[in-house]
């Protein structure tokens, strides 16, 4: 069974956890109305989905 050598430091720590930060979400502009969504995503203004009606619109 693996056992630590010696204590793990808190500033050790602190650099093995600088990755685990969460990414600010993306989002593109529509080519038609300028509103932003998310790629791969239906756009729930207009219902669009790569150029085809998807679902009905909410307004």
């Amino acid at each position: 069974m693996a056992v630590p050598k010696s204590k793990v430091t808190k500033s050790r720590q602190g650099m093995r956890r600088s990755h685990h930060k969460l990414a600010a979400g993306s989002y593109r502009e529509d080519k038609e109305t300028g509103e932003l969504h998310r790629p791969h995503h239906v756009d729930l203004k207009t219902g669009m989905y790569r150029g085809r009606q998807v679902i009905e619109p909410k307004m």
